[in-house]
């Protein structure tokens, strides 16, 4: 079968590096794909968000399967538009993908369906967001209800940054019509997790875990990132707490999507921070994350083509179950000078050319190829590329990664030099906590 990705980040090329490795695939391409993509398989001049143009390329290539890497395609619906034209995509429908394009939609599905986050407040007026947080006397996080690409996230200490994220959203606009409506939640603590299942619309497969770091700074410290680092399964983690979270807080969203005719079929993301009080969900999101892609697909032991094709089509129940490796990942981040605000770009790569090995997997994002056939890989985004790493500890996990990355070089190249340490690891709550 052949296979397209559509997206052009770290978490398209770690998706088409596991399917590439499916005895299923014939050959995988990439819309538009990166340099890594273009390791495995073959790039395709299209847009992430050119809906026609993807419809089109995969009817031109013979595509089995379509599997979606971003947020934004499916909140434009382009699974709805692939199945139209008869070809099968692995990426909830426009409706389903609400969850996580709508954070009100998303409070309100989690309601009905009895499932526990933090208290919170949906405004679309300004004054009204203002007068609550002048009443309210806890911290909060202000949240811009669309899609944000990841940022439209504020964790505010005080009432006097409450206001200043509350304005910037509603009217600076900083993030577009995403922040026209605003979600004030309250600010809990405890340690964050993020959870990963595949759906079919009714049924949700065995789940596994990761940690992600979202600061760019050393301690979790900074301006939030699109991530810094990831490593998984967690500490905490345990099949207890795994099935926990599927039964109480995963399927029953499932559910209520299904109750309201919007089956959810795809990969399902729960972030959820883990209270005193018991586990909280702060967000679903409607594919997997990012950089948190990059540790569970190594860890993926089922056949993923199997998987998303019974998800697709509704028949999860009729594969093997789904499997995960609990042998631990690390990924480290590197990025670009100034990021996460303004940097440059264009700069080439060093030290990409070791080979890699199942426990040591280089992951690009912001990279792509020379247009002037020499084959060079320069830098093309914020986040460059994430150096993985494999172990039976997260010590050894942590340790190939990061002698990886000694490895490669690029100018302005940062990265941060804790994750997946203990003081790092312990602190990933209040501090590291963004949606």
């Amino acid at each position: 079968m052949r296979v397209l990705v559509v997206g052009s980040g770290g978490r398209e090329h770690a998706l088409a590096w596991r399917l590439a490795r499916s005895e299923s695939v014939s050959e995988p391409f990439a819309a538009p794909g990166n340099s890594g993509t273009a390791l495995v398989g073959t790039n395709l001049p299209v847009s992430d968000t050119d809906v026609d143009g993807i419809v089109a390329a995969a009817i031109a290539h013979d595509i089995g399967l379509v599997v979606i890497g971003p947020e934004t395609p499916l909140a434009m619906g382009l699974s709805d538009r692939l199945a139209a034209a008869g070809i099968t995509a692995f990426g909830p429908s426009r409706a389903a993908a609400r969850l996580e394009s709508s954070k009100s939609f998303a409070r309100s599905v989690l309601d009905a369906a009895g499932v526990p986050g933090p208290d919170y407040r949906v405004f679309q007026s300004v004054s009204g967001a203002l007068n609550y947080v002048d009443s309210h006397d806890r911290p909060v996080v202000v949240k811009a209800d669309g899609l944000a690409a990841g940022k439209g996230v504020a964790l505010c200490a005080n009432r006097e940054q409450a206001h200043i994220a509350i304005r910037a959203c509603m009217e600076d606009r900083i993030f577009g019509d995403a922040g026209a409506t605003v979600v004030v939640e309250d600010w809990l603590h405890g340690p964050e997790v993020s959870v990963f299942g595949f759906a079919d619309g009714e049924n949700l497969s065995a789940v596994t875990a990761a940690t992600d770091y979202k600061r760019i700074g050393e301690g979790g410290t900074g301006p939030n990132t699109g991530g810094m680092g990831s490593y998984g399964p967690p500490h905490f983690w345990n099949d207890e707490l795994a099935e926990q979270i599927r039964q109480e807080y995963m399927l029953p969203v499932i559910r209520e999507l299904a109750n309201r005719n919007a089956p959810y079929r795809g990969a399902l993301y729960c972030g959820l921070m883990l209270t005193d009080a018991g586990p909280r969900v702060l967000e679903f999101n409607c594919r997997f994350g990012d950089p948190e892609t990059q540790v569970v697909m190594p860890q993926l032991l089922s056949d993923p083509v199997d998987v998303m094709l019974a998800c697709a089509t509704g028949s999860l129940h009729d594969v093997a179950p789904v499997r995960w490796s609990q042998r631990p990942a690390v990924a480290v981040v590197m990025v670009s000078d100034g990021y996460p605000g303004p940097y440059q770009t264009g700069f080439p790569i060093a030290g990409l050319d070791d080979d890699q090995t199942d426990d040591v997997i280089v992951f690009h994002a912001g990279a792509q190829l020379a247009d002037d056939g020499s084959n060079a890989v320069l830098t093309a985004g914020g986040r460059v590329l994430a150096c993985v790493g494999l172990g039976d500890t997260v010590d050894e996990a942590r340790n190939r990664a990061y002698r990886r990355i000694d490895g490669i070089s690029f100018e302005g190249a940062y990265h941060r030099p804790d994750i997946a340490t203990e003081a790092a690891v312990a602190m990933a709550g209040a501090q590291e906590s963004a949606c």
